[in-house]
């Protein structure tokens, strides 16, 4: 098997370590209702996907 020829640096090491870290999932509001949504998923509240309604929402009491 291949070895490396010499070691990393740390400043490499901590680069490729970099893409791995925890990021905070990117909600959008729903322009029909105005609740948070995460991107290209149909509205859970309204029912709304692209300014169309794709979802029958009933309404919970």
């Amino acid at each position: 098997m291949a070895n490396p020829k010499r070691r990393q640096s740390k400043a490499r090491q901590r680069l490729r370590q970099g893409a791995n870290r925890w990021r905070a999932p990117v909600l959008k509001t729903c322009p029909e209702c105005g609740t948070s949504v995460p991107g290209h998923v149909a509205c859970p509240s309204c029912g709304y996907y692209k300014g169309r309604q794709v979802l029958t929402v009933t309404a919970e009491e």
